[in-house]
């Protein structure tokens, strides 16, 4: 709509989502349920209590619109899955390979085809190993720490979207320049590390040939083009929500209307479904900083906020216990919502604040038991979310230091 230069009904898309929440409640896992109704049943008490106790004026036709666009951009990315085969899988051409270099082809594999399609990649590639016996500990580890670190920088994730919405004058350049390079670094950490602590020469691998890069990087470029040049007044969160379904809805139009109607019907009966978890957790983490926001501004009288500054010190600190609180099994997105409802930061330290916040996203997802990530492969791949956590702690630790100065550099550079 805003494409057209229409205006947003975003109370109706909240509501819709919201709906959809409800509709699935049921479905939902017992954790999933608990964590998700403690934000939401949270962030209405705070409101409640800014309200009735503070007497403060809360937009309550608005409660519900918290992180709808990042979940509309959730959505809007799942349909990228209706490009490739008549199961709805994006192709993955390449074959298999063993050692250092297979584990590095699947680390890579799944980071740049991660960086577009998500957790699906992981799917992708783990079950086209799968082919070669179940998924040794190594091969679980890689595709981990390669989906996981492209939250650093890619423009495609859940974690970007998260942050351009609580950041909006944050610079994505600055945040590309060092988080990039740092997902690199992740990924030779990565390779040290699994070499160092397993024996690789017969564990299979994934092997890139050039035609799996064609379409991530066709997507990326057109994303820039539209940005940069064909609707600058849009975010990026926006154009990657109409531009995902309208490349697939097109790449299934020459087969005929009938076939795309049946892929997209598929889609929106299985697929959208499947992704109730993360919904439900995006819906209630938004809920949960509007009450905090609310609240704060209405007990302190918009006067209070966690740092007077927030510099390299204060980033690195903010850093360090979103990562703790995703170890003790909380998903990044708390720590960095609740984060953001405690700071009135100035354009510059935006761009700051959102590199802790997906630098947090990356090593927390990644060591998190609970995470998307670790529940995901648990329940495709029967792998422990405990294991998968401890196997993470060396490398979210070395990850860590390497982010921390980063986060030292970057303020310098601001």
């Amino acid at each position: 709509m805003r494409l057209a230069g229409l205006p947003v009904a975003l109370g109706a898309v909240s509501l819709s989502l919201w709906l959809g929440v409800v509709l699935l409640w049921r479905d939902l896992g017992r954790r999933n349920r608990l964590q998700a109704g403690a934000l939401a049943g949270t962030g209405l008490v705070l409101l409640l209590a800014a309200a009735l106790v503070f007497d403060a004026e809360i937009a309550w036709l608005g409660i519900l619109d918290g992180n709808s666009y990042v979940v509309a951009m959730l959505v809007g990315v799942s349909f990228i899955g209706l490009i490739g085969s008549r199961r709805g899988h994006a192709p993955l051409p390449g074959s298999a390979v063993t050692g250092r270099r297979g584990t590095a082809g699947t680390w890579l594999g799944v980071h740049l085809l991660g960086a577009v399609l998500n957790l699906s990649t992981v799917f992708m590639v783990g079950d086209r190993l799968r082919r070669h016996g179940e998924l040794s500990l190594p091969q679980l580890l890689a595709l981990n720490r390669g989906l996981s670190s492209a939250a650093l920088w890619s423009p495609f994730f859940a974690s970007m979207g998260v942050v351009m919405t609580l950041a909006p004058e944050m610079r994505f350049g600055s945040v590309l320049a060092v988080g990039l390079p740092l997902g690199l670094a992740a990924g030779a950490l990565s390779l040290a590390d699994l070499s160092r602590r397993f024996a690789l020469a017969e564990v299979p691998g994934y092997s890139l040939s050039p035609g799996s890069l064609m379409m991530p990087v066709a997507m990326a470029i057109l994303v820039l083009l539209f940005h940069y040049r064909l609707t600058p007044s849009l975010s990026i969160v926006s154009i990657i929500t109409f531009l995902l379904p309208a490349v697939a809805l097109a790449s299934n139009l020459p087969r005929g209307p009938r076939w795309t109607l049946r892929r997209v019907r598929g889609h929106a009966l299985e697929r959208l479904p499947a992704m109730r978890g993360e919904i439900s957790l995006f819906l209630c983490a938004g809920l949960l900083t509007q009450g905090l926001s609310a609240f704060i501004a209405a007990a302190t009288g918009s006067q209070w906020t966690l740092f007077e500054h927030f510099g390299a010190p204060q980033a690195a600190l903010s850093f360090l216990a979103i990562v703790a609180s995703a170890v003790a099994g909380l998903h990044p997105i708390i720590g960095v919502s609740v984060l953001a409802s405690m700071l009135e930061l100035p354009g510059s330290r935006q761009t700051l604040f959102a590199f802790v916040a997906l630098a947090a996203w990356a090593v927390g997802t990644s060591v998190g038991p609970l995470s998307g990530i670790n529940l995901s492969l648990q329940g495709r791949y029967g792998i422990s979310g405990g294991v998968m956590m401890r196997h993470n702690l060396g490398y979210a630790a070395a990850l860590s230091a390497l982010v921390v100065g980063a986060i030292v550099l970057l303020d310098a550079w601001l």
